[in-house]
């Protein structure tokens, strides 16, 4: 089949490569022309267990046949089976369902100011965030977030998400007064550069929190469902459990779900009419939400994410010793690897691209690398010998 012609007609907002995929295969991707890339953006940590995988499949066709939408004016028990399932292997008593990562911040932003609110308290309505970080695309989202790229043009900010320096320990202590609803941040932050957060530091959130009777919030948008290892990012540290959590992309696995997770006291406030959404935890996304969760929760299933991580961190290693003048460091948890580059890191996603290989450009001069979960050592070692020639090829050019 021939690719089909760009059209003129969509909005100028993204800055697309030239290719046009028809189909994908596990790691794999294939053009019109049939040309095939090893796909180690999955979809920027969207396509958790790869493309086509057979049991999505399954679940979405399954679905498909029987019900599609019938809004959130009834109950769903898939709603009720997928927010069990999440409740069950995390520190949340209650789910809403959401289209979207930025949608489900939004819920986390509305959730902890009328926590507060209905606790006599309704000044405190400040989320302090911190600098690097990405919550989303709407304006809210995009405030939080603090990026001048993003908000440029756009009007004044959302008021109530004053913003730190990363890592800034004695700025955090000052800023706690009595209008802090809450602390936000991503466990390891994606945009931002693949920078997880020290351990010892989500355990001094949850202290400050506690200590201040505020709320603690995590992005797991890009960090969460499996990425790291863990069902979730922050379980690798004990006593940093949040009182909400923010997912979307791999919960998915490539369908468009997300969740805003929380405590019952957290939570409390959300009552009928305070909160909505049309197509959120519609029957076709809890279907396959309910899918991916068979596969990732499957026995052995994140200890063996565990193992390809080591091995794919020791070849992105060996590239930076073998690469000194391209990459300065290797950096991440997971699959969710980063390559600080000393040279421009759109450059090298370039020259990955060069060799059928995808990847994804980040903040702080960082190439992303995030294959979908399923990947085998063996696409691993394609992908070192891609990257390997792609350096290379940079190398004797510079």
């Amino acid at each position: 089949m021939v690719a089909p012609t760009p059209s003129s007609q969509l909005f100028s907002a993204f800055a697309r490569a030239p290719i046009h995929f028809e189909r994908g295969e596990g790691v794999r991707l294939f053009t019109y022309e049939g040309e095939e890339y090893l796909d180690f953006a999955a979809g920027i940590a969207v396509n958790s267990l790869g493309h086509s995988h057979p049991h999505l499949v399954d679940a979405l066709k399954g679905q498909a046949e029987k019900l599609w939408h019938v809004s959130n004016l009834y109950e769903s028990p898939q709603q009720e089976s997928l927010a069990r399932r999440l409740c069950e292997n995390s520190f949340a008593d209650r789910v809403f369902f959401t289209n979207s990562g930025s949608e489900s911040m939004e819920c986390a932003f509305k959730t902890a100011r009328r926590y507060h609110h209905e606790n006599g308290a309704p000044q405190r309505t400040d989320i302090i965030t911190f600098e690097g970080a990405f919550h989303g695309r709407t304006l809210a989202a995009i405030s939080a977030g603090g990026n001048e790229k993003y908000l440029t043009g756009f009007g004044p900010r959302v008021e109530g998400f004053p913003q730190l320096p990363f890592g800034d320990h004695d700025a955090l202590k000052a800023a706690i007064n009595e209008n802090t609803a809450a602390i936000l941040v991503e466990p390891v932050q994606g945009e931002g550069g693949i920078r997880p957060i020290p351990h010892q530091c989500l355990r001094g959130l949850r202290d400050l929190c506690d200590e201040h009777g505020i709320l603690l919030i995590y992005d797991e948008v890009q960090c969460g469902v499996g990425r790291t290892g863990r069902f979730f990012a922050h379980q690798w540290v004990e006593g940093a459990e949040p009182d909400i959590m923010a997912i979307a992309k791999g919960i998915g696995g490539g369908f468009p779900v997300g969740a805003c997770l929380a405590t019952e006291k957290a939570s409390a406030g959300m009552q009928p009419g305070s909160h909505g959404t049309t197509y959120g935890g519609n029957p076709l996304a809890m279907a396959v939400g309910n899918a991916v969760l068979d596969v990732i929760l499957e026995d052995g299933f994140l200890e063996e994410v565990q193992e390809k991580s080591s091995f794919l961190r020791q070849r992105l290693a060996e590239l930076a010793d073998s690469y000194p003048e391209i990459i300065d460091s290797v950096r991440g948890d997971g699959l969710m690897q980063g390559l600080k580059c000393k040279t421009s890191n759109l450059e090298v996603v370039g020259a990955f691209r060069t060799e059928n290989l995808l990847s994804v450009p980040a903040g702080d001069n960082v190439v992303r690398l995030m294959p979908p979960l399923t990947v085998s050592e063996d696409d691993i070692r394609d992908a070192f010998t891609r990257m390997d020639a792609a350096l290379s090829k940079l190398n004797k050019a510079g």
